[in-house]
């Protein structure tokens, strides 16, 4: 059985989003880019909420996400999956990515959003944190969740929106550099 490896994350400083994914699909591993298949809502969704355009080059949405303060990474650095259905994760095959290695190099990072149930779930299973920032659990824009419409799933990644809008938080504010 073949074993999947994540990407580098996608983040640069000042980040107040993290959005983690369990672990990138067939489709995205081939082209090398996080939710590359055609059917994932994920570069749709970013279109419509910010204006990322889905068909721009690869390299320019994820700029675009950078400039916006978001960061994307998923849970897993690597484990075995036949397919790309996250059902299908070897449990016991798992290694996860440095998450908190990342939020303490960027500690402006206020808000973990988890594109789907699965990502929540490994997370909560592989990763330990002293301080959790707040977290958000979004339903997954992968054509395998299909048990909500479009609209739906865009109704509740405007939490993102909502917050982006908000001021930093006190608390990370007084960490931020001046």
């Amino acid at each position: 059985m073949s074993i999947s490896t994540s990407f580098p994350p996608i983040a640069s400083p000042g980040a107040r989003i993290l959005i983690l994914g369990s672990l990138p699909g067939v489709t995205s591993l081939k082209q090398h880019q996080y939710y590359a298949h055609p059917q994932n809502a994920f570069w749709k969704i970013m279109e419509t909420l910010f204006e990322i355009p889905r068909h721009a080059p690869y390299a320019e949405r994820c700029e675009r996400l950078q400039l916006l303060k978001l960061a994307l990474w998923d849970v897993c650095h690597s484990a075995s999956r036949p397919g790309s259905l996250d059902s299908a994760i070897v449990a016991e095959s798992v290694i996860a990515n440095d998450i908190p290695g990342l939020l303490k190099r960027i500690p402006s990072i206020e808000c973990i959003a988890f594109n789907g149930q699965a990502a929540a779930k490994l997370f909560q299973k592989h990763i330990d944190l002293k301080a959790m920032p707040t977290t958000l659990l979004l339903p997954s824009t992968s054509p395998a969740h299909a048990s909500q419409r479009f609209e739906q799933k865009l109704a509740q990644w405007q939490a993102l929106q909502l917050k982006l809008s908000r001021p930093t938080s006190l608390l990370h504010a007084a960490a931020s550099p001046q």
